[in-house]
């Protein structure tokens, strides 16, 4: 083995990071590459908002070998199809954000131009009817793909509802089991190189000095190595996603188990309601330049479909990222890498992706510079990217009732945005450009449903006559409702295969 690797890397940190890191680490790795041990202390809790994913979330477990049927009941998980968004166009409106397509694309042409030929009129319910995720949603349905040649139930795309705090631990045996040494602590103090700032080793309370050649900051918004100690600097997107508070509490199940997130849009931002098999997460996320703190949990608190089954709990963030995710020889690698409000559900995402890139440009001893700017250009290009979108929700908006969406409908937005409604405002076109993280479905989506339409349909739709776009179109409509029909409830579903 060459005598530059890492010998020993040093996660500071516990939680959903920490853990999702060291498991990663101690699976890929092998206890013979390095030596991991990861910091926590359980005086410092975590924030645990992170309980709704994307399909992504999947890969993820499978590349640790974790069965899905034990993950689902060590988590207390449930399915969920996709989110849906209230009241974010206009006031009363709903449409459903699916995982997985819209319809069918026929002889290279995107569905989405042919529907909009078929469907000039345009309304939310109709396109729901072209997504078995939306339409099985609606009525509360779930099940697994199955193998069933050509219909839609071979390739249903689905993600999770989960207790974070249960993953954690869940992920920790894991962990633990593959060699990660658990060190409880506090740190209080860091080691930094005089001769170029590396950091050295970290100090516990205790008086311990732990040290490494790779350090990973997992200590959340904090950035106890990445901030405190490097220096890094942060970029704040307050001026595009003024949202920079959250009121959080869990409350008891209901009697219905949906299968999505909702996410009710309010008067100064939106609140979310995630269903897990014993409890509910509700949240609301607003501007405190909008609304005042007490204001905001009394409209949490009003409007909880359940009784609560704690006190509130207050989080403040800035929403943005560090300068460098990759600073000397430290990592940042969650909330200490930045933050993005979770409106689509994107929080462990870039946990998962930043692991990834590490993996790929994990480095020596020497610690390439040319690898680390890789690591900071890619990891910048994702978050960016999902930031686009996620303004797109405040800024294609009607509404006009108050101060804090007067501000989101008419700011001025990043010119990557502008450019992609430019386009699709168009002719309905949409392209996913280098490895961005939402696809042209999750775009179509948002924009159609909150009434950005565009202004003709793409007129490489007309390779079919509007006798066959109609037949063809209409088929795929009934093949779904079909579908759907031989879905069970989602409670159904996981009370036969995913308890106990």
């Amino acid at each position: 083995m060459s005598n530059n690797r890492i010998r020993k890397v040093v996660i500071v940190g516990g939680g959903s990071a920490g853990w999702m890191t060291a498991a990663t680490l101690s699976k890929l790795l092998k206890d013979k590459f390095c030596d991991i041990e990861l910091i926590e202390s359980e005086q410092i809790g975590t924030i645990g908002v992170g309980e709704a994913t994307i399909p992504l979330i999947g890969t993820f477990n499978r590349t640790l070998g974790i069965d899905e049927t034990d993950f689902v009941k060590a988590t207390k998980a449930t399915f969920k199809l996709g989110i849906q968004f209230e009241n974010w166009g206009r006031i009363g409106d709903k449409y459903f954000h699916p995982f997985g397509p819209y319809g069918l694309d026929m002889g290279g042409v995107s569905f989405h131009a042919f529907y909009q030929k078929r469907h000039p009129e345009h309304r939310h319910e109709l396109l729901e009817q072209y997504s078995l995720q939306a339409l099985a949603a609606k009525q509360n349905r779930f099940m697994r793909p199955v193998n069933a040649g050509n219909s839609p139930l071979s390739t249903i795309a689905y993600a999770f509802h989960f207790d974070a705090g249960l993953y954690a631990q869940f992920l920790r045996g894991h962990a633990e089991g593959r060699g990660v040494k658990r060190t409880e602590g506090k740190v209080v103090d860091v080691t930094q190189r005089d001769a170029d700032g590396f950091i050295e080793s970290v100090t516990l309370e205790d008086g311990q000095i732990i040290t490494g050649d790779l350090f990973i900051d997992c200590s959340g918004f904090r950035g106890l190595l990445i901030e405190q100690a490097l220096k890094t600097g942060y970029n704040d997107w307050g001026h595009w996603l003024p949202c920079d508070r959250a009121v959080t509490v869990a409350s008891e199940s209901l009697d219905v188990l949906r299968p999505y997130t909702r996410s009710m849009a309010r008067d100064a931002g939106w609140q979310w309601q995630i269903p897990l098999q014993h409890r509910v997460g509700n949240g609301h996320v607003y501007s405190s330049k909008f609304m005042e703190d007490d204001v905001a949990q009394d409209v949490l608190m009003s409007t909880l479909e359940s009784k609560p089954l704690a006190d509130p709990h207050l989080i403040r963030f800035s929403t943005g990222h560090r300068k460098k995710f990759w600073n000397k020889n430290c990592v940042a690698i969650g909330l200490s890498a930045g933050f993005l409000e979770p409106l689509e559900s994107t929080g462990l995402h870039v946990i998962q992706s930043g692991i990834s890139s590490l993996l790929q440009m994990f480095p020596t001893r020497e610690f390439n510079q040319i690898d680390i700017d890789r690591y900071n250009r890619i990891t910048t290009f994702e978050f960016e990217r999902i930031r686009d979108f996620i303004i797109l929700h405040y800024h294609a908006t009607q509404r006009d009732d108050t101060d804090f969406w007067n501000y989101t409908r008419t700011m001025s937005i990043p010119d990557y945005l502008v450019d992609k409604m430019a386009v699709f405002k168009s002719q309905g076109r949409i392209f996913r450009e280098n490895e961005e993280l939402f696809n042209d479905t999750s775009w179509f989506s948002v924009m159609m449903g909150q009434n950005f339409v565009p202004d003709q349909y793409d007129t490489v739709a007309d390779v079919l006559s509007t006798e066959e776009t109609t037949e063809k179109v209409d088929h795929i409509r009934e093949v779904i409702a079909t579908s759907v029909t031989h879905m069970p409830l989602h409670a159904d579903y996981i009370a036969k295969n995913c308890t106990g």
